[in-house]
């Protein structure tokens, strides 16, 4: 099956793409995708938290995949405004 798989904010700098397909057997799952993307991205290893969603849910590493589905990798954000900054 393939999936098409989006990456954000970090991931996408590391990988240097903001998507991709990937090629997954039958009833692979979220963690399946991740290692095939490791495999293609190594600078993906070792990235932290991550959240994942597929077709715009939120999923969890077990969660299975379709053919056709979209799955977003979301870092976790930081940042906010500090006092300089801020709108008088």
């Amino acid at each position: 099956m393939k999936v098409r798989v989006r990456m954000f904010a970090s991931l996408r700098e590391r990988t240097g793409t903001s998507s991709t397909d990937a090629e997954l057997p039958q009833e692979a799952t979220v963690a399946d995708l991740l290692l095939e993307l490791q495999k293609r991205f190594p600078a993906l290893e070792g990235c932290g938290r991550v959240a994942y969603a597929v077709n715009s849910e939120y999923a969890k590493l077990e969660h299975p995949l379709a053919d056709g589905d979209e799955v977003a990798l979301i870092p976790p954000v930081s940042g906010g405004m500090d006092a300089g900054n801020r709108n008088p």
